[in-house]
């Protein structure tokens, strides 16, 4: 009896000292792993904020969100100038500016839509330029007098699917024509539908149309700022 107590004392402790080391080893890599994706996720999704800038501040809209989408014509000869009057593609505008589409952007989003950028603030020395190219001022603002673009206020925009897809507005951007005007109502009531989606929106946050083109809208709070000709350094 001696011996047989003896053996099963030592079976024993053998199985006390081995599942402490299995109930150690098993969770411990994938909260490890877990972990990790989480914390790349959120330094990807670092942006800037507004806290302390200037309304009238010029900042470039990627900075501070990525659900824009982006075809900055005038960077490129795909215009009605036939010319690059930009040394790079980027979008700038005010902070209020700034402010308000991406307010208007997140209503957008609701429809499964966002704001694609086709210009946005516009240094007056492009305007003299775009001047230069077509001196009409039925299709280029006076750079004497300037526009709200080269305030920083106003945007020439249309709508995109989440996934990218461009939203039937009925003609290009920068199509002069009556096809284009907001009071033509002679189209397809999806064409229509889309450009009332934009316009009301835009107004809810701020913005107003012009007549002739569905895609240029002006912040009403920028109306009375001053010209500029800040440039952006192109990298």
């Amino acid at each position: 009896m001696g011996r047989l107590f003896f053996l099963f004392s030592l079976i024993l402790i053998y199985s006390c000292k081995e599942s402490p080391t299995k109930k150690n080893i098993e969770p411990s890599a994938p909260l490890e792993v877990k972990d990790t994706v989480k914390t790349e996720k959120s330094v990807a999704k670092k942006f800037k904020t507004f806290e302390s800038l200037a309304d009238s501040t010029f900042v470039r809209l990627a900075d501070f969100s990525d659900d824009f989408a982006y075809d900055m014509r005038y960077a490129t000869e795909n215009n009605f100038l036939k010319a690059k009057v930009y040394d790079c593609a980027e979008c700038y505008t005010r902070v209020k500016t700034a402010k308000a589409l991406i307010e208007a952007n997140r209503e957008f989003k609701e429809h499964g839509v966002k704001i694609k950028f086709y210009d946005c603030y516009r240094p007056n020395s492009v305007q003299y330029k775009m001047w230069e190219i077509v001196p009409n001022p039925q299709y280029v603002a006076n750079p004497v007098k300037g526009s709200i673009h080269n305030k920083g206020g106003a945007v020439d925009i249309t709508l995109v699917t989440l996934e990218g897809e461009e939203l039937d507005m009925g003609t290009d951007f920068d199509f002069f024509g009556k096809r284009a005007y907001h009071d033509n109502l002679d189209l397809p009531q999806d064409i229509l539908d889309n450009r009332l989606l934009l316009k009301e929106t835009m107004e809810r946050h701020g913005f107003w149309s012009i007549r002739t083109e569905w895609w240029h809208y002006n912040l009403s709070a920028a109306s009375n700022d001053k010209v500029a000709d800040f440039k952006w350094e192109c990298n």
